[in-house]
């Protein structure tokens, strides 16, 4: 039998409905299969939150990290990953990483002193790498401690640019492969058991995510820069590469002046799904891109579409983050496997990422 959701001490309006926590909240979501929703908030506003979102009861509680812990997130959560009952929400522009208990949003602890942290990945119970916009670095920190053990350098002394600003990361056997995004067009390749850089592949312009299918391909996903930027501006790109060989294996490219990005795998990770302003679906042996969107946005015109897309890794249920105009609270909507709308709830502003817990 399910545990309470959640036990609340003197607020009843914690909610999609209402707005910021005034007493202690106590929350159990203990036995719950749902999803933390990483409201990245503005910048400089020090406003970003964390929500929890239970797909059996469609209930949604906003703020949940603040309400827990009596203090706020902070400026830019970028980021979430749960490991080991634990919750990791990477805080960007404050320079650190909240430890919470994934059951309860209680705060464990605290990685400091980081410079643009991003993203997090688990290698062993005992070791984690943080990836960085601006550090030229990737460090390194035991998860079961919370305590930083080293960093690899990862800096290009050769580009004018700030490189290499890892971002996302993935695993084939050993090797962990990490996309540089900013103004840069390398796919770097570490080897867990050195900590060490031992090879790049160049991609196009700005790759913004990637994934590795079923296959064991890499799929990577570029923006092509911006008009008028110092680095560039091309077409965007999808590209395949083999992670035994890392040779790259098929290309495709958008229009210029697209903007994809957000790229996920569903559950049985042969099928590529992504944001370029609509939902995108196409399996991994097409050919050639899709023609259609597989889920429409209705707000291209006004807003730019949806932004941020993930995946439920039990079910391949779709999450769209919608941040409507970035000043108001967004929105979440949760498609079927076929596309078909299950459910719409307010979060904090500026949805950005998704952690899904499997308990």
């Amino acid at each position: 039998m399910k545990k309470l959701f959640y036990i609340l001490i003197g607020v009843f309006g914690l909610f999609a409905c209402s707005e910021s926590p005034v007493d202690t909240v106590f929350f159990d979501f203990t036995g719950n299969r749902g999803v933390y929703i990483v409201n990245q908030g503005n910048f400089m506003y020090g406003n970003s939150s964390l929500s929890f979102y239970d797909p059996v009861t469609k209930r949604v509680v906003n703020h949940v990290f603040q309400a827990r812990n009596g203090a706020p997130l902070g400026d830019v959560a970028q980021s979430m990953s749960i490991w080991n009952n634990l919750g990791f929400v990477v805080v960007n522009n404050s320079g650190k990483i909240y430890v919470i208990d994934s059951r309860t949003a209680e705060y464990k602890g605290s990685i400091t002193g980081l410079s643009s942290p991003r993203y997090i990945h688990f290698v062993s119970s005992q070791k984690a790498y943080i990836t960085d916009l601006y550090a030229r670095k990737i460090t390194i920190f035991d998860p079961s401690t919370f305590r930083i053990t080293g960093e690899i350098p990862v800096s290009n002394s050769k580009s004018e640019f700030n490189q290499h600003p890892a971002e996302k990361m993935i695993q084939y056997k050993n090797l962990v492969f990490t996309n540089c995004w900013s103004y840069d067009n390398k796919i770097l390749v570490i080897d867990t058991n050195t900590d060490q850089l031992v090879d790049s592949i160049e991609v196009f312009k700005q790759p913004n995510s990637l994934v590795i299918d079923k296959d064991n391909k890499i799929w990577v996903l570029t923006d092509g820069g911006f008009e008028g930027s110092p680095y560039g501006h091309e077409r965007p790109g999808l590209l395949k590469i083999d992670a035994e060989t890392r040779e790259i294996e098929r290309t495709f490219r958008f229009a210029l002046g697209e903007h994809p990005l957000s790229l996920c795998l569903n559950a049985g990770k042969d099928s590529l799904l992504f944001l370029n302003r609509h939902v995108w679906k196409m399996a991994a042996s097409d050919k050639k891109l899709p023609e259609q969107p597989f889920i429409t946005s209705a707000n291209t015109n006004l807003y730019g579409g949806f932004y941020s897309l993930a995946i439920d890794p039990s079910n391949s249920e779709i999450y769209v983050g919608d941040a409507i105009d970035h000043a108001q609270n967004g929105l979440v909507r949760r498609f079927s496997t076929s596309g078909k709308l299950i459910d719409e709830f307010k979060v904090g502003i500026s949805p950005g990422g998704f952690a899904f817990k499997v308990d």
